[in-house]
Parts: structure tokens; C-alpha cells; sequence
């Protein structure tokens, strides 16, 4: 199954562009009521503090870009950010199916993340972390259908593994 938001990417362009117009006019009006107008009083940090908390709340959302494909035996995720400026570092990572433990989907509010547990080659377990926030509601049902079946068949085939060999 492939999963993708990139089609997407002109909206998520368009609002990182408005959010950084909105910072750029606020940084202007707020030099001008400070020298000019002193409509706002003592209140003039309002005009910085909108704009840098659109920026805040865009930034803790993560990357905006995710793409997810399960397709043959291995899974691939990538996250990528569209800012260059705001970028966290993109991820992409592909491992085998069977190395998949579990997932987990934390949602608060608007932000979402998703964790991925997979096993390593010395038994460890490794937790992968992807910002899946601007998934819609379709996507994320989907997303976690697909994992829960690559998880189901892991199981069944651990379980059929250690009672073959018990």
C-alpha cells in the first residue's frame, strides 16, 4: 500500500508563505507603532508574538511531507519538510517487514506523531519517529490498517516460528 500527502505540497507552501508574510508585516507594524502611531500602548508586543506563535505552532507540526509504501517486502517511510529554514533534518528509512514489533500513534490536539518499533540486528529495539500531523482523517486510517496487518502477520509468524521449534 502507498501512502502519500505530497500532492498537497502547494497548500502546505502557500500557508508557510502566508505565516512568513504575516511575520514580516508584523516586524514592520511593530516598528512602526513603536516610532510612529503608538496606537497599541505598551500592548505593541502583540504584533511580534502572533506571528512568531503561528511560527512556533508550525514548526512543533513538523514536516509536512510523509509518504509511506508497503509494498514487497520491505517498508519505506520519508518525512520531509517543504522550509528550508524550519527544517528539521528529512527522514527516510527502509527496513524489512519482519522487522516491525508494533506502532504507536500519539494525537494531542492538532499534532500527531507516529513510532515505529523496529528490532535490530543485536536485539535491540529501535523506535522510529515520524510527524504525521497533516495527514488527513482517510490517510491515517489507512495508515493504520496497513500497519496493523504487517503487525498481525509478524506475530502469527513468531508464534508459528517458536511453536515449531519448542
Amino acid at each position: 500500500m502507498r501512502l502519500s500527502n505530497r500532492d498537497r505540497k502547494p497548500m502546505f507552501s502557500f500557508i508557510y508563505s502566508l505565516a512568513g508574510i504575516i511575520f514580516i508585516l508584523g516586524i514592520i507594524a511593530f516598528i512602526l507603532e513603536i516610532n510612529q502611531f503608538d496606537i497599541f500602548g505598551r500592548k505593541a508586543w502583540v504584533l511580534l508574538a502572533v506571528p512568531l506563535l503561528i511560527f512556533c505552532v508550525l514548526y512543533i507540526l513538523g514536516r509536512p511531507i510523509f509518504e509511506y509504501d508497503s509494498d514487497g517486502l520491505a517498508l519505506n517511510f520519508r518525512n520531509n519538510h517543504i522550509l528550508y529554514l524550519l527544517a528539521k533534518k528529512n527522514l527516510k528509512d527502509e527496513f524489512p517487514k519482519y522487522k516491525l514489533i508494533k506502532f504507536n500513534i500519539i494525537h494531542v490536539f492538532f499534532f500527531k506523531r507516529l513510532y515505529v518499533y523496529i528490532t535490530s540486528k543485536k536485539s535491540h529495539v529501535l523506535i522510529l519517529k515520524y510527524d504525521i500531523s497533516f495527514l488527513g482523517r482517510k490517510q491515517m486510517k489507512d495508515l493504520k490498517f496497513s500497519l496493523s496487518k504487517v503487525v498481525k502477520t509478524n506475530r502469527e509468524n513468531r508464534y508459528k516460528n517458536n511453536t515449531v521449534t519448542d
